[in-house]
């Protein structure tokens, strides 16, 4: 289907996924079928007219537009029309249900928002003067007070803009306080069950990479931890709980054990959602460890928009924490920006950004603490636990759980494509939840297990909406199993059809071209 600003063109025929309902526009009722911008208008006509502007001197220094830009012609009607079509094709938190394992999307309230919103936070510039912006710099302070307390740690550094990042900062921490000590270590193990930036990030500090396995229940392999352990180790890094959404029992006798040999431990926080004010990483033996803001208190992540990752830090790291930091002095909150005498920063690293961190995610994050309290964080994370036990108890005899011999699982439950019939897989059991309404959960992660499929539920939904995912789940499935073809054509109630993801990522098609012009390489 082509449009231009004339009308429709029906000889193009509708882009519908159901050539016998085919209507005249493409539309099917309130699923409205949409064109690209240049479908819509062209680049011979505008939106707006303006009158020629004679003579008049430039100022833009020479750097005056030399051709035409390029773009269509919209009025503001079509503009609008245009992305709020688009936007009707999403889906989103506050449609329905988004299963996603490791990433938390759950709901986002309400009041957070507005908060973040009010000119004294939305509005502020890093580089005012200190003294108006006391308020910012206490909720930094606030917020890292309650992390410190959360985790039972000695320090937090609030810089950090996400988990990675926060990785990065944790583990160049560790490498300065190994080298202030004169020890060049230069292995970091990785868990088979940690989450796939640890690796990356390990290597980019400059650490070559070893993994340890997991064990049959889906843990750290202990003694084969502790059989890897010597003078060339410079720590772990270790997600607990673990991408198979499972708790690591030996985490204890694992930081003793890498203490012991000289190292130090960090702890990839990012599923601490599943464990807030029932644990508390620093009884355990952890020396650094990131906090995603955007997952365990409030904002839901994977849209594009930032994160946070503060580092909260033990007593032996602290000298080494990053710049800058907040800290009352008096009446007045300063931001530290140069390395103190004491126990404080005295040998930090430096920094890793330029300023302060994310304002946005700092008020959000510290708006959904004080609404909770302490009592009703722990409660999140029992809950969040208490859903996903749910669906995997549910999805007894229909699908796989490999570890669900192994006892309760924590905020996410893990299951796996064994027992469909050949030739059906994830992915087809996945685009089937499309046409059920659903957003898939997370497949083929973690790479552990074959066919993996990641449900988070989140302690944010309801038993109502929990039994009708697994209805709708548990009916795929046993479709999937009983060697139903049909699931390889899903979704088909979907605005478009299944992708050749594979040709779309290794020839994408980035320029639009109109009919019948020479596709441009990409």
């Amino acid at each position: 289907m082509t449009i231009n600003q004339g009308g429709w063109r029906p000889e193009m025929g509708a882009a519908s996924n159901d050539d016998a309902g085919a209507t005249y526009t493409g539309n099917k009722a309130l699923m409205l079928e949409e064109a690209l911008l240049f479908e819509i208008g062209d680049t011979q006509t505008t939106g707006v007219d303006f009158d020629d502007v004679a003579g008049g001197v430039s100022r833009l220094g020479g750097l005056e537009r030399n051709k035409e830009i390029g773009l269509a012609g919209l009025t503001e009607p079509q503009a609008v029309r245009h992305y709020t079509r688009l936007s009707r094709q999403n889906y989103a938190i506050d449609l329905g249900l988004f299963p996603l394992g490791s990433c938390t999307m759950k709901h986002n309230p309400r009041l957070n928002e507005k908060v973040a919103r009010l000119p004294g936070f939305a509005d502020i510039h890093p580089l005012q003067p200190v003294d108006t912006v006391q308020g910012a710099l206490g909720v930094i302070a606030e917020l890292g007070e309650w992390l410190i307390r959360l985790t039972g740690m000695h320090s937090v550094a609030m810089s950090p803009k996400a988990g990675a990042h926060g990785e990065l900062c944790g583990l160049l921490a560790i490498r300065s306080a190994l080298e202030a000590r004169g020890d060049a270590r230069e292995v970091i193990l990785v868990p088979e069950s940690a989450h796939g930036t640890n690796p990356a990030t390990a290597a980019f500090a400059g650490y070559r990479v070893e993994n340890i396995p997991a064990n049959a229940a889906g843990r750290v392999d202990l003694d084969a931890l502790k059989a890897r352990l010597g003078p060339d180790v410079a720590g772990v890094m270790i997600t607990n709980p673990n991408t198979c959404g499972l708790f690591e029992p030996d985490m204890k006798a694992i930081s003793e054990a890498v203490h012991a040999a000289g190292g130090l431990v960090y702890c990839d926080g990012a599923n601490f959602n599943a464990i807030v004010g029932r644990v508390r990483p620093g009884d355990l033996g952890i020396d650094a460890m990131h906090i995603n803001l955007h997952k365990t208190f409030s904002t839901p992540h994977g849209g594009g928009g930032p994160g946070a990752g503060p580092v909260v830090f033990s007593e032996a790291l602290t000298p080494f924490a990053p710049l800058p930091f907040v800290e009352l002095q008096g009446k007045q909150y300063v931001l530290v920006e140069e390395e103190t005498a004491g126990e404080h920063h005295a040998s930090s690293f430096g920094r890793m950004a330029a300023f302060s961190g994310q304002m946005g995610m700092f008020t959000r994050a510290l708006t959904y603490i004080l609404s909770h309290g302490a009592d009703g964080l722990r409660q999140v994370a029992e809950d969040a636990v208490l859903n996903a036990n749910y669906v995997l108890r549910r999805l007894d005899g229909v699908l796989d759980a490999p570890f669900g011999a192994s006892g309760p699982c924590m905020h996410e439950a893990l299951f796996s494509d064994k027992g469909f019939a050949g030739g059906l897989s994830t992915l087809d059991l996945a685009k089937a939840l499309i046409d059920e309404g659903f957003h898939p959960m997370t497949m083929y992660f973690p790479l552990v297990v074959h066919g993996a499929m990641l449900i988070e539920p989140t302690e944010t939904e309801s038993k109502a909406t929990l039994d009708q995912f697994i209805g709708a789940l548990r009916s795929v499935a046993e479709r999937a199993k009983a060697g139903d073809e049909s699931l390889k054509a899903a979704p088909v109630h979907a605005p478009r059809r299944r992708l050749d993801e594979t040709a779309a990522a290794r020839k994408p098609v980035l320029a639009w071209r109109a009919p019948g012009q020479a596709e441009a390489a990409e």
